[in-house]
């Protein structure tokens, strides 16, 4: 913090330095990094004015948008750690800025006062902060320095930019390329004293992210020569395929190993930079996956690590030849892919999608319950698997109960189990019901809107009492379960009409989990890969592949059925292809997706998600996202102090939609 008074006060004295190097050339010594100083002898060789607004680049909107689009997977991975640096720094003037590998800002996030100002120096999506247009200033400066840089108020090339501090750090990706910038800025009259700090952090977030997004399919091995770095930000991170092969080392790692740049992607097997060989690591962790090994490097050097593994690499390793032990982790092979399926698995690069994700992890196993929120056939069961698996409880039974599925009349028996002769028709023996099968497990139940006012009173009983009497039974049995329930439709809406307790909503909602509708995901791509590999129709061993013009159909598509209904189609795609065919062609594909009008599908489908997936009453709901202008956005934001979640919700529009807006418009 006292550094940054210093700075605050030498505001005029940086002035002073500036301009005389500027009309005599003279270096200062001392109060500037060499960083600023050697920002500063570029500009001056691109012949800048001091008194210059700037070069703008004269960037369209349709530039910003395809720039989004070859950065998607960037964007999708930053917008979620960009809204945590923000709450970090919220209401202290400031913003958080994301800049591509050109300096070219594509999304932004701050304090709207801020937004207003920022705006006024093209300090916003759309413009470029190169520095040979911009000159000295944080993004354009740690693209070229390829290093954290802050630059304060006059330490700017520009007079224009003295009313900023900006603080910036570089994101690269596994194979050591500059993917962008992550920028912090804020009133220079109001420094704050740890933002390159946070930028540091966030985008340490944001490669990790992309790195284990990116190597999902790859065994996680996590080291740092401090068994307290291990599980940390700072620990480093390889990815080893099947055979053993080192196949990609983020920053953190190549650091930790001493490893150049120029050496990625040549790292061969595993046993090459350590003493022990892969197998006996994997045999290791297989009996305890949470230990912490120690290790020890070629050149004697000791690491402390863990492996992590997903269902995916599990199923390859078991499948390779090379005779390797595999880590089951609780996983038994002959479960199917659906069984098999975590947290980690289901990411596939939409950001909507990763921040659930990311929330659920956060509260697997804290006896927390969870609501999943979603539209019919986007995948609630899916994530309510991937959350047994990924927990504590993944060794014990997971049972799904479809509370729209069971008549009324056996709803009761069927949850509660009943004893021998408890009613006509009873099995003398009696049954067990499915609460008590769950126990030791997680009871997953699923359209819980649809149970009827009897039986939740009963299910609130058993959340509140921990047992379960059965029906025509005396003595209640204790059980053990974690419960994820899930719905299409708003439960604050039912409890408002009389048809769903408020004391069980209350049960019921400790998390809720949003699942975005197919029509607002980003990552329409893996998704289809996905599901064609999982395919019993996949014609084996053929590699099948879409072409592009029935992916524009797939995309523009609407989905009202979501991720089942595009299975459904995949499934028939696959079984019309002949035995020669290699591609999925539009002729494939139903009547509906090739014919309908994509305009008039998306824009009357998105009002029914906002509707469905809200939790809370939606004032504008009904509105389509065109609809929404940029002084609601303004107003919105107001409202709710900057929480882009609770605009959202306001507006009617998903997160992702909000997103995009702020982005492009505002």
């Amino acid at each position: 913090m006292g550094q940054m008074h210093v700075r605050a006060a030498q505001g005029s004295e940086l002035e002073s330095l500036r301009r005389r190097y500027l009309e005599r050339g003279d270096l200062p010594e001392g109060g500037l990094s060499a960083s600023v100083l050697r920002s500063w002898e570029r500009c001056q060789r691109l012949g800048l004015e001091i008194g210059e607004r700037g070069r703008p680049a004269n960037t369209t909107r349709a530039d910003l948008m395809l720039a989004r689009e070859r950065n998607a997977t960037l964007l999708n991975h930053a917008g979620g750690v960009m809204e945590h640096l923000y709450e970090q720094i919220r209401a202290s003037g400031s913003m958080v800025l994301l800049a591509d590998a050109s300096g070219l800002i594509l999304h932004g996030i701050g304090d709207p006062s801020f937004v207003d100002r920022a705006s006024r120096v093209a300090l916003q999506p759309g413009a470029s902060w190169s520095e040979c247009q911009r000159g000295t200033n944080a993004i354009g400066a740690t693209l070229i320095e390829r290093a954290p840089v802050e630059i304060f108020g006059a330490e700017h090339y520009l007079e224009c930019n003295g009313v900023l501090t900006c603080s910036a750090a570089p994101i690269f990706d596994s194979k050591g390329v500059l993917l962008g910038a992550l920028d912090i800025s804020g009133d220079h009259r109001k420094p704050q004293p740890h933002t390159l700090g946070l930028a540091r952090m966030g985008v340490r977030l944001v490669e990790r992210r992309m790195f284990e997004s990116e190597h999902a399919r790859h065994a996680l091995f996590a080291f740092h020569n401090r068994p307290e770095g291990v599980g940390g930000l700072q620990e480093g991170l390889l990815a080893v395929d099947a055979d053993g092969e080192i196949v990609a080392a983020d920053r953190q790692a190549r650091m930790l190993l001493g490893i150049e740049d120029r050496r990625i992607g040549r790292l061969g097997a595993f046993g090459n930079l350590f003493r022990s060989g892969f197998g006996t690591v994997i045999s290791r962790a297989g009996r305890d996956p949470a230990a912490l090994m120690e290790l020890e490097l070629r050149d004697g050097a000791r690491m402390f690590a863990r492996v992590r593994v997903s269902p995916a690499w599990s199923a390859n390793a078991h499948a390779a030849s090379s005779g390797r032990a595999r880590v089951a982790q609780g996983q038994d092979p002959s479960r199917s892919a659906r069984q098999r399926i975590t947290l980690e698995t289901l990411a596939t690069g939409d950001a909507g999608l990763q921040f659930t994700l990311d929330r659920c992890a956060k509260v697997i196993g804290r006896k927390i319950p969870v609501l999943i929120q979603g539209e019919s056939g986007s995948g609630k069961e899916l994530l309510a698997r991937a959350c047994h698996n990924s927990g504590p409880r993944a060794d014990g039974p997971f049972v799904a109960v479809n509370c729209a599925a069971i008549p009324e009349h056996l709803i009761e028996s069927e949850l509660f189990g009943y004893v021998g002769g408890a009613f006509t028709g009873a099995r003398k023996e009696g049954a067990i019901g499915r609460i008590q099968q769950a126990d030791g497990g997680t009871l997953f139940l699923d359209e819980i809107g649809d149970m009827p006012l009897a039986m939740q009173a009963r299910l609130l009983r058993v959340l509140q009492e921990r047992c379960v009497q059965p029906v025509g039974g005396s003595e209640p049995v204790a059980v053990d379960i974690a419960l994820l329930c899930a719905t299409h439709r708003n439960l604050g809406d039912l409890v408002r009409a009389g048809q769903f307790r408020e004391d069980l909503y209350y049960r019921v909602n400790g998390l809720t989990a949003m699942l975005p509708p197919l029509r607002e995901r980003t990552d329409l791509h893996q998704i289809v890969r996905r599901l064609i590999d999982g395919s019993s129709n996949h014609p084996e061993p053929r590699a099948i592949t879409v072409d592009p013009s029935a992916m524009r159909l797939l995309e523009a598509y609407a989905w009202p059925g979501n991720i089942r209904q595009l299975q459904n189609v995949l499934e028939v795609a696959l079984a019309l292809l002949d035995a020669h065919e290699e591609r999925i062609l539009p002729e494939h594909l139903p009547e509906e997706v090739q014919g309908a009008s994509p305009v008039t599908r998306v824009a009357a489908a998105a009002p029914a998600s906002a509707s469905a997936m809200s939790p809370a009453t939606l004032p504008l709901r009904g509105r389509r996202p065109k609809d929404i202008d940029d002084a609601m956005i303004r107003e919105a934001l107001e409202r709710f102090e900057g929480n882009l979640s609770a605009a959202a919700r306001h507006l009617g529009v998903a997160r992702n939609t909000l997103y995009r807006r702020m982005g492009c418009d505002y």
